[in-house]
């Protein structure tokens, strides 16, 4: 009888070292293989294929989308609030800050007038011809019904 428990106890010792070993030679089967030169092979396939899927779907996940344009209402309300820069704060007393105010009037205005289709040509001039186009610019778009003021 005490050598049957001995045995059975024994056994139980030898089963409880040894399962940690035999589930981590289990769940490592699977890097083991990976590693292998004819799994190499394997990895360049799926790796084509989920490329191939990126391409079909049209959908790469590294390109971020367009931003959608902006509404005539926030164009709109951002040449109102750059007029208002234009001739008051810092701008007086800073050149960099006056010519930085302009350069972004001009772009809403470039934006108001292609989507009203006022015809411009802020981007070709400088200068006071710049200057009095941008009044032109202003007066046309005043004329689509945009309220600038």
């Amino acid at each position: 009888m005490a050598i049957t428990h001995i045995v059975v106890l024994a056994m139980a010792l030898v089963a409880l070292l040894c399962l940690p070993c035999a589930v981590a030679v289990v769940v490592c089967t699977d890097a083991v293989a990976a590693r292998r030169p004819w799994a190499r092979g394997r990895r360049r396939e799926l790796h084509a294929l989920r490329c191939l899927d990126r391409r079909l779907s049209g959908a790469d996940p590294f390109v971020r989308p367009p931003a959608p344009a902006p509404g005539i209402e926030e164009v709109a309300a951002d040449l109102r609030r750059l007029a208002r820069q234009r001739s008051s704060g810092p701008t007086l007393e800073s050149a960099a800050w006056l010519a930085a105010v302009l350069r972004a009037y001009d772009h809403r205005l470039v934006v108001a007038s292609e989507a009203l289709g006022v015809r411009h040509h802020l981007a070709a001039l400088d200068g006071m011809d710049r200057d009095l186009e941008r009044i032109r610019v202003e007066e046309e778009l005043r004329a689509a019904g945009l309220r600038l003021r």
